[in-house]
């Protein structure tokens, strides 16, 4: 049994509803029902992120960031592909440079989705034709 299982349906068009765990989330590549699927992973990214350097903070000593919030933006190429992202990470307790760096090192190293977009995790396809 895999370890994370989501159920993903499309009825027509291009939105579509994924079913995660006991929540449903719309993606629509036309923007028109929900976000379009690059920019449901730039705010994965942040949310994933943000966490993630908190807890770097924690390990680092730095118990009390306050509000931290993430400015994310991206570039996309000629394909629609993302080819860029950058985060303007605003956090609320006054860091130095340094441990504003170093913390920022630390978030990198926990957060998953920054693991994920390594080329070698990319998806496995199978095609299943006339499932349905």
């Amino acid at each position: 049994m895999s370890d994370i299982e989501t159920t993903t349906v499309c009825e027509e068009g291009y939105a579509c509803t994924s079913q995660v765990g006991d929540f449903d989330l719309q993606i629509d590549a036309t923007d028109e029902t929900g976000p379009n699927p690059n920019a449901a992973l730039v705010a994965t990214y942040a949310s994933c992120f943000i966490p993630a350097f908190r807890v770097g903070g924690g390990q680092r000593g730095e118990d009390d960031l306050g509000k931290v919030q993430i400015d994310a933006s991206a570039e996309l190429d000629d394909d629609d592909d993302l080819a860029s992202i950058a985060f303007d990470l605003h956090v609320e307790a006054d860091l130095d440079d340094d441990t504003a760096a170093e913390l920022v090192e630390r978030g990198e190293d926990i957060c998953h989705v920054h693991s994920a977009v390594r080329e070698e995790l990319q998806a496995d396809i199978a095609v299943h034709s006339d499932a349905f």
